[in-house]
């Protein structure tokens, strides 16, 4: 069974027809980040396995039976004015069923003048976007491999046009508790639009990514790594503003190195006090913080650093995260104890 699971994880890393990055698929809102935790360990995190019920929406290998009764309400103050949420639970039904997780992320893009081609007025318009996924995992048989699995129901509405999809998140995590590390491989948004929004059938942002943790010892910190995207290669892009010119007017486009693109799959993120009511969070997030970095100016894009404080049974939780000197982005979340 393990076995075949591996192969099964080895053969997604091999599926290049379904390499997709920003701006080249539909519903890129299932890569919003989930919580105010996901945004300050740098925006993407698979291997959360504890209290943190929100973990699921990007993780299903994490779903435990520390999220039972567990209930999470996530907002972010997001670029452009929107506003988007996300919101999850899980239940434990028995020692041998073991628990069931729920989730949904929505996103509202607000209020937008329309106007004809002569450019006369045609009213307002607004645009949302929801996914709603249902997860559960399972141990392998007695050994240290978890698998889990997500199914989305995905809706979208922008202006007059409509569509819907639905997708599969997959993940197969290591947990070693004697030296509490995990190690994941996670697939994610595998799947298809079911309607489209005028006829023509747009991809979804696939994604795999790879990720590992561990908490030191006798130092109350735990490490966080992750490597998003590993179906794409290279990730960078040169940008147009650094290309040079010389004394004979010759231009020379920005290479991207070898180096560069892997810093660009990488994550970086670190937790202070993990275990205790109050948290500090500090994360970098390498590609943020190469693509949206302006020229000969410091504005320490990709950087993101948020607190977690518990009082009884809530747990209270802030971040903000630096995107560029034009904008950036505050998430709040709430996590209640049902039991």
């Amino acid at each position: 069974m393990l076995l075949k699971t591996i192969r099964l994880f080895l053969l997604c890393f091999g599926v290049s027809a379904f390499a997709q990055v920003g701006g080249e698929s539909t519903y890129q809102f299932l890569n919003l980040v989930s919580s105010p935790r996901q945004a300050a360990l740098g925006g993407k995190v698979f291997t959360n396995v504890d209290y943190d019920v929100t973990q699921p929406l990007y993780n299903p290998a994490t779903i435990n039976v520390e999220m039972d009764n567990q209930l999470a309400l996530n907002y972010a103050s997001y670029l452009g004015g929107i506003n988007y949420g996300t919101a999850a639970y899980a239940y434990t039904w028995d020692r041998h069923v073991q628990t069931f997780h729920i989730g949904v992320t929505y996103v509202n893009y607000g209020d937008f003048d329309g106007y004809d081609e002569l450019g006369n007025p045609t009213g307002t318009f607004t645009g949302n976007e929801a996914a709603l996924s249902f997860g559960y995992a399972a141990q392998i048989g007695y050994s240290d491999f978890y698998v889990g699995g997500n199914l989305k129901l995905i809706t979208s509405k922008l202006e007059q046009y409509n569509s819907f999809g639905a997708a599969i998140d997959a993940g197969l995590i290591y947990i070693n508790e004697d030296l509490d590390f995990q190690a994941t491989v996670v697939v994610r948004n595998l799947g298809s639009q079911i309607t489209t929004y005028a006829g023509l059938r747009e991809p979804l942002p696939f994604e795999v990514g790879f990720g590992m943790s561990q908490k030191l010892d006798n130092v109350p910190l735990r490490w966080h790594i992750t490597f998003e995207n590993l179906q794409k290669w290279p990730i960078g892009v040169s940008n147009p503003a650094r290309s040079t010119t010389d004394l004979e007017g010759n231009q020379t486009e920005e290479e991207v190195s070898f180096f560069s693109n892997v810093l660009r799959h990488t994550i970086v993120g670190v937790e202070l006090f993990p275990d205790k009511g109050f948290n500090f969070r500090l994360g970098y997030n390498f590609r943020r913080g190469e693509e949206l970095r302006i020229v000969d100016q410091r504005n320490f894009s990709g950087l993101s650093a948020g607190v977690s404080l518990k009082l009884n049974k809530f747990r209270f939780s802030f971040t903000h995260a630096r995107y560029t000197s034009a904008g950036n982005s505050n998430f709040f979340g709430l996590q209640l104890d049902l039991r």
